[in-house]
Parts: structure tokens; C-alpha cells; sequence
């Protein structure tokens, strides 16, 4: 399992080195996160990671937080359930962490949960969108949307500015992001108006899509529905290209990262983000150029919510004035106010009410780029 540690601090001292109070010493507390930092997803783990990483930065060149200095240790879980327990379990009872990040996927997030609510240990996951995720208690948070949301924003953007209204669906269905978004699309769009014309799965693993795809094509459809990863949207669009299938194609948050792994075949794409890199609010063009400047990349919806998801947790310590996580978890729950990836107040099942961007994929300057459509807020 690989592991990074990151001590962001004006001065460690290696001498005191007592895990107490979820700190390496005295004067520093840190932070736990269990990320995907191999493998797959891996893009969204470390995006995930260095936005904290840049959050912790800026706090502690603040001053800190409760006049301490903030650290953070990160584990990598490969996007594997297993592995995230053993990391948490690892965090949490040898490095002493109170407060946890992570991780990056639905399932992999869902096997820390009980753990955490039975731990009193704060965790918050950037980009688990699974409905489920929160249900578990109340110290377990999330900076993203949830899956629902997703799915029916998709179905309405699909409806209403693309015009759609003979839909076709392709997904994993042997994963719970993918189904959940699936469905709700499906169940939005046949409810504004339009038809399903083709329901079509596949099973985690598979690169040849090319018998669903004849299938979609024969369904004659105006818009191609894909709530997967990107390392199979990247496969599916040059699929559904090859054969002919020239129609618009939407899809979640999971396409984050696909215009560095696909070609031309994705123009025409749309997908729901939890961040806009193009965005004119200062809040995000601030995090967006800061980002830039530490890590010389762009920052994505990822980078974004890794940065807000810290931020939330400093916020909710800041506002209970202490780092005991019984009255933190309480102080976050009450938090309402203006973050990177927009305005963000929590509900009773401590999921952030709050728009999702919609990216376009295009053509700037010779490269794919995601430029931002339009918001859908919740209704």
C-alpha cells in the first residue's frame, strides 16, 4: 500500500513524536485520507489529495487552526474497499487520526463508514456519490453531490437544451455509481417526456462494447446516456463513433479526466461536474490559479472538492472551537456559506445542497478541454 505523508508546517520537531491528540506533537494535529493514489481511478484520488494538501498550505500560513498547524497523512486504497478499511484502521489506531478524507469511490467509502460512525471519527468523502454513503451516521459527511441528483440533471440538461427525446443508456451493472446514476436518469427522463430507447449493461471489466453499441445504433437514439468511469467512457465513445453513432453523449462526474485519455470521438459530450476550471467566480478563479501554481497542472472538479471537503472540516472545527469530533460534527452540520465548488449548506442526511456544473467538451487551441454549459440547481 503505498503511502505519502505530507507535513505541511512551519516547523516539525523529530524529536516529539507522541501521536496524542491526533498529532505528530503538540502543536500539530493531522489529518487522515484514505484516497486511490494507484490504479484505475487513480486521477481522482491524487487530485483529491493535493487539493487538501493546498488547503492545508494556505491554513497554516495562516496561522493554523486553533493555534496548531495541520499535517496529513495519506494512504492509498487502490480503490478497493478492503484496502481502505486497512488503511483507516491504520490511520486511526496507530497515527491517532480524528478527522478523515476519503475516500474517492462509493464502494471503497462505504467500507469505512461503520468503522468511522463507531469511532466518532469525522469522515468526509470529496466525490462518493452513492445515496447510501451518509446513511450510516452522523459523523460521516460528503462535499459532493449525490447520485440522484446526477442522474436527473443529466436527463433535464438531455430534455430541455440538448432537445433529446429518444434516450439510450449504457452502464456498469456490476457498480453502484453507475447503476444509480443510470437509473435515475432513466426514471427522470421517461417522467419529463422522453423515451428509452435502448437499456443496455455490461460488467465491470469488459473493453468491447461493440454488441450493445450495434444495438444502440438500431435503437436510433438522440442521445447516448454513459454514468461510468472515464477509462470506459474513453472505450465506448470510440465504439459508438466507429459504428456511426454521431448523436450527443452525457454523462456524471466520472468523466473527469477523460479529455486526457480520449480523442476526438468525446466532442459532442456533455457531463455533470461538481466544478467548473473555467470558472469566473473568485473564490474558483483564486483556488484555480493557486492550484495551478503549486502542483504546474490544472486543477479539476476533483482538486476542487479534496479543497473544500478540508475546508469544510476546518470550518466546523473553527466554528466548535476545539477538535473534539462530537462537537465538531455538529458545528459542520450547521455550516452554510461560499466554497470553491459554490455555496454549500448541508441537509438532515449531511449531503451538501448545492448546483452541478454541466462541462462540454470541446476544441481549444488544438486540445480537449471542458468548458463550462450552464448550472442546474436543485429544485
Amino acid at each position: 500500500m503505498k503511502r505519502t505523508i505530507v507535513l505541511v508546517m512551519t516547523l516539525l520537531c523529530a524529536a516529539s513524536l507522541a501521536f496524542a491528540g491526533g498529532g505528530r506533537d503538540s502543536n500539530t494535529v493531522t489529518i487522515g485520507a484514505v484516497f486511490p493514489l494507484s490504479g484505475s481511478v487513480a486521477f481522482y484520488g491524487t487530485e483529491s489529495r493535493d487539493g487538501a494538501i493546498l488547503a492545508i498550505e494556505e491554513i497554516n500560513a495562516a496561522g493554523g487552526l486553533l493555534g496548531r498547524q495541520l499535517a496529513l497523512i495519506a494512504e492509498d486504497d487502490e480503490g478497493d474497499g478492503a484496502k481502505s478499511i486497512n488503511a483507516f484502521t491504520k490511520l486511526t489506531t496507530r497515527d491517532k487520526v480524528s478527522f478523515v478524507l476519503g475516500s474517492s469511490t462509493s464502494g471503497a467509502t462505504q467500507a469505512m463508514t461503520s468503522l468511522a460512525q463507531q469511532g466518532k471519527v469525522i469522515l468526509i468523502s470529496p466525490s462518493a456519490t452513492n445515496v447510501d454513503v451518509t446513511r450510516v451516521g452522523d459523523f460521516i459527511f460528503r462535499a459532493c453531490f449525490i447520485d440522484p441528483f446526477q442522474g436527473v440533471v443529466g436527463a433535464d440538461f438531455a430534455y430541455s437544451t440538448l432537445g433529446s427525446r429518444r434516450a439510450a443508456v449504457l452502464y456498469d451493472a456490476g457498480a453502484d455509481y453507475n447503476t444509480g446514476l443510470a437509473e435515475s436518469f432513466k426514471n427522470q427522463f421517461k417522467a419529463i417526456g422522453g423515451q428509452v430507447v435502448a437499456d443496455e449493461a455490461y460488467q465491470s471489466g469488459d473493453v468491447d462494447f461493440n454488441a450493445q453499441v450495434t444495438r444502440i445504433k438500431a435503437a436510433n437514439p438522440d442521445v447516448v446516456y454513459l454514468p461510468n468511469y472515464y477509462n470506459d467512457v474513453s472505450l465506448q465513445a470510440k465504439q459508438l463513433r466507429d459504428q456511426g453513432v454521431t448523436c450527443a453523449l452525457v454523462g456524471g462526474d466520472g468523466w473527469d479526466g477523460l479529455i486526457d485519455n480520449a480523442g476526438d470521438e468525446v466532442l459532442n459530450g456533455y457531463w455533470s461536474s461538481g466544478f467548473a476550471a473555467d470558472t469566473t467566480d473568485p473564490k474558483g478563479v483564486a483556488f484555480v490559479k493557486a492550484f495551478q501554481s503549486r502542483f504546474n497542472r490544472s486543477a479539476s472538479q476533483f482538486s476542487a472538492l479534496g479543497y473544500d471537503s478540508l475546508m469544510l472540516v476546518a470550518d466546523g472545527i473553527k466554528a466548535a472551537g476545539t477538535f473534539d469530533t462530537t462537537a465538531v460534527k455538529g458545528a459542520m452540520a450547521k455550516l452554510s456559506g461560499a466554497y470553491v465548488t459554490g455555496n454549500i449548506r448541508f441537509d438532515a442526511n449531511r449531503d451538501p445542497i448545492k448546483g452541478a456544473t454541466i462541462l462540454e467538451i470541446v476544441k481549444k487551441d488544438g486540445k480537449l478541454a471542458n468548458a463550462f454549459k450552464t448550472v442546474v440547481n436543485p429544485k
